[in-house]
This record gives structure tokens, C-alpha cells and sequence, in this order.
């Protein structure tokens, strides 16, 4: 087990299943990766840059993200963020997770699917209130993005006009080249640089995250000093204390072992946007070559009344991580009113649904651990700007690690790019 303040991994569930020698065993391994990463060598190598963005999203460029950010919540309603994959989804993590903590302007996130219909319903919600756009893409050409902003900034050039709609929208791009830098440049957009050497997935403590961020009211400060104090616990070079190389040393000793599916399961339903974010980080970095641990989410209980079936008693070739919060505030109470003891629940009034949670999550951890399945445990005390940065930072480490252990270029995505050919050939009509 190791842990540091609001957070604790434990994985001793899993030496039911592998042997403890065997993660020492990967500890040469990964001192090696580790010092491949600070010296930034080794496959990928020019996508480093987030191993140290903890440190160096400071001074300007943070005061400018703060500056416009303010722009947004003094003049606006609404914050329309355009972007796909990991131009949105460490935000949409971040707003969803500290939604009760969010004071801003509303944040619609578009432009991560092709469906007219969700399109349609996007510009509606905006209705009459004030708008600004926020639209990240390095390029400027993925499509779904594209579509998306063009059809937004028809709407504010039509309420606006044209000057005024290009003080109301914010480019997060490329520092000298592509579509959107070129249009930003000519239209006067206020411009934020998403850094050459950070890939999308990685760039959630860049401007793509802390500008939708700091606009809905989170402390985006606080945020990266969180992921700052997630840096140092993870440079030690001790297995057994540094929380993202024994996170990668467990997957990988398990996937050894022929668990290739990881379920990242979770009891609190505002966390599903970091589970969708993992999912992506986990994915993209890992799944090359043949190779490659899936990454799949369950949220519950919800999820216990479909996927439990299958996670109890299903093919034993998966493991489970369990992300839970354990002060989840303000408390509800089941009532108390003796008038309501008709439906059998006398014996829970006064409970807190927070109880009932944490034993639905103890049952079902000893049950599927019972049941054959490894089990990983990691647990936020609470969950807050600083706590969440780390949980970033932890996984974007645990991940680079975890994919040089497996043989891959974690920093690439050469798959995806297979599905962006077909579909521009057949687009074409070729």
C-alpha cells in the first residue's frame, strides 16, 4: 500500500492472483523507463513535455488563462468548448467531478460526434443568453470539431457580427502552424498555445483543461499545485512508494498473467468523467501492436444490476480498479419519519446514503475478489481542485510507464489515424 495526503493505492487484492515477487521483479524495469522519461529518451520521446507542466504553468501564460477566463464569467452565460478526445475530456472530467464546487458560466461541451440531432440540441441550449467559444484542436482539421465550429460561429457572427463574434472566441492551438492558428491569426482570435511536445490525451494542465476550467470557477492554482505534489511522490525510485509506478508495475505483472481487460469501476456517478478520460488515456497510449490491457468503466451501484452479473461470474480475464471518494459531502439521510417505516426501511433511518455507499462498495469488492477477480483499490480521503490534479498526473505517469513495460510508443496513435483515412476517402468519394 502506499499513500500520500488524499490519496491511498492498494493492491494487496491482487496477490491472490500473482505472486509478490513477481512486481519486484518489475522494478529494474521500471527504474529504467523512469530515467529514459527524465532524460526524455526512448520511444515517443518528443512528447514529454507533461512530465513537468506541474512546474511550468506558472507566471503569464497562468495570469493569462486566469485573465480570460475572467472575461468569460463577467460577459457570458455560456462557454461553448469545441473540441474531440482529449481536447475536452480532461475538462469535462474536472466540471463533472467538482460540479458542486463550479460557480460560472454554463459549459457546453461540442463537436465530439458527427449527429446532427445533438448538434441541433447544442445550439438551442445556448438560446439567447451571451456566448463566448472556446475551440482547441492543434490542426483545426479533425472533423468532428470542425463541423462543430463552423456551425457555432455562423450562430455568433449572426448574433454579433463578425468583429465583435472574434472577440468572444478563443483559439486553443498549434504556436505556428494549421488551420485554425491561420484563422485565428486573420480574424484576431484571442489565441492560448497547446505546447508541441504534449500529445492531447496529456494535455489536460495545459490551457485545453485550465481555460474551461478556471471559466466554470475552479481554482485551477490549486489544481496544478495537486499535481505538483503528485510529481515529487512520484519520483522516488522505491516501488513500494511511488503510487503511479506500483499502479503500472500491477497492471502489468496481472497482464503477464493474462488479465488483459481492466475494469475502472467507481461508486460515485460524478466521477464517470474521469473514467472517460482514463479510458481514452488508457486506451490510445496502450492498445498497439497486438498488445495492450482494454480499459472499460462501470459506474455503481447503477452498474451492479447489468455488468455485475458478468464481473461476479464471467470469464476470468479481468482485474478491477476501484476509484472511490471517501467524504462525499453534504450528506443525505434516509428519513426518519416513523409515518414512512411501512416500506421496511426502519432499519436504515438516519443512515446517510454515504454509508450505504461505502458498504456497497466493501461488499462488492470482497464479492468479485471472492469471485476471481484481482482487485486494485484506490481511494481519495476527499475530493477537491488539489486532489484531482493529482489523480491527473498519477495516471498520465502511471500510463507512460506502464506502456514502455508493454513495449509500445505510449505517446502515439497510429490506429486512429487509420479510421480518419477511410473516412476521408469515402467523404471524397474515392
Amino acid at each position: 500500500m502506499t499513500q500520500i495526503p488524499g490519496f491511498q493505492l492498494d493492491i494487496d487484492r491482487i496477490l491472490d492472483f500473482v505472486d509478490a515477487e513477481s512486481l519486484d521483479r518489475k522494478a529494474p524495469m521500471i527504474q529504467g523507463v523512469a530515467r529514459q522519461l527524465a532524460r526524455g529518451e526512448g520511444p515517443g520521446a518528443d512528447f514529454l513535455g507533461w512530465l513537468d507542466l506541474p512546474e511550468t504553468v506558472r507566471g503569464k501564460p497562468l495570469d493569462a488563462v486566469l485573465d480570460a477566463a475572467e472575461q468569460a464569467r463577467a460577459d457570458s452565460g455560456v462557454l461553448v468548448v469545441i473540441g474531440i478526445g482529449g481536447s475536452y475530456l480532461g475538462a469535462e472530467a474536472g466540471l463533472r467531478a467538482l460540479q458542486d464546487r463550479c460557480n460560472g458560466p454554463e459549459v457546453i461541451f461540442a463537436g465530439t460526434s458527427l449527429s446532427s440531432s445533438v448538434l441541433r440540441r447544442q445550439l438551442a441550449r445556448v438560446g439567447d443568453r451571451d456566448v463566448r467559444l472556446c475551440v482547441i484542436s492543434k490542426s483545426g482539421t479533425t472533423l468532428e470539431p470542425a463541423v462543430a465550429f463552423r456551425a457555432f460561429r455562423a450562430m455568433m457572427v449572426e448574433r454579433y457580427g463578425r468583429e465583435a463574434a472574434a472577440r468572444r472566441i478563443t483559439a486553443v492551438t498549434d504556436a505556428e502552424r494549421g488551420v485554425l492558428k491561420a484563422l485565428a491569426d486573420h480574424e484576431g482570435y484571442r489565441t492560448f498555445i497547446i505546447p508541441d511536445d504534449v500529445g492531447g490525451r496529456f494535455s489536460v494542465l495545459t490551457p485545453v483543461g485550465l481555460l474551461p476550467l478556471a471559466c466554470a470557477g475552479l481554482d485551477i492554482r490549486k489544481l496544478l499545485g495537486g499535481a505538483r505534489a503528485m510529481r515529487e511522490a512520484c519520483a522516488t525510485t522505491d516501488l513500494h512508494t511511488n503510487p503511479a509506478h506500483l499502479y503500472a508495475a500491477a497492471r502489468n505483472v496481472l497482464y503477464d498473467a493474462g488479465y488483459t481487460t481492466e475494469v475502472l469501476s467507481s461508486f460515485q456517478p460524478d466521477l464517470a468523467g474521469v473514467q472517460a478520460w482514463w479510458q481514452q488515456l488508457f486506451g490510445e497510449s496502450e492498445g498497439k501492436e497486438g498488445r495492450g490491457i482494454f480499459p472499460s468503466a462501470c459506474t455503481f451501484t447503477t452498474d451492479l444490476h447489468s455488468l455485475g452479473q458478468y464481473l461476479q461470474d464471467g470469464r476470468r480475464e479481468l482485474f478491477e480498479t476501484f476509484l472511490t471518494v471517501a467524504e462525499d459531502a453534504p450528506e443525505v439521510a434516509v428519513p426518519t419519519d416513523p409515518a414512512l417505516d411501512d416500506d421496511g426501511l426502519a432499519w436504515l433511518a438516519g443512515r446517510s446514503l454515504d454509508d450505504l455507499n461505502r458498504q456497497a462498495y466493501l461488499g462488492t469488492r470482497t464479492a468479485h475478489h471472492t469471485g476471481g477477480v484481482p482487485v486494485i483499490s484506490l481511494e481519495l480521503e476527499w475530493l477537491d481542485e488539489a486532489v484531482l490534479g493529482g489523480l491527473f498526473y498519477f495516471f498520465q505517469k502511471a500510463v507512460a510507464v506502464s506502456g514502455r513495460l508493454l513495449g509500445v510508443n505510449p505517446f502515439d496513435q497510429p490506429g486512429v489515424e487509420a479510421y480518419k483515412g477511410e473516412m476521408g476517402r469515402l467523404l471524397r468519394g474515392e
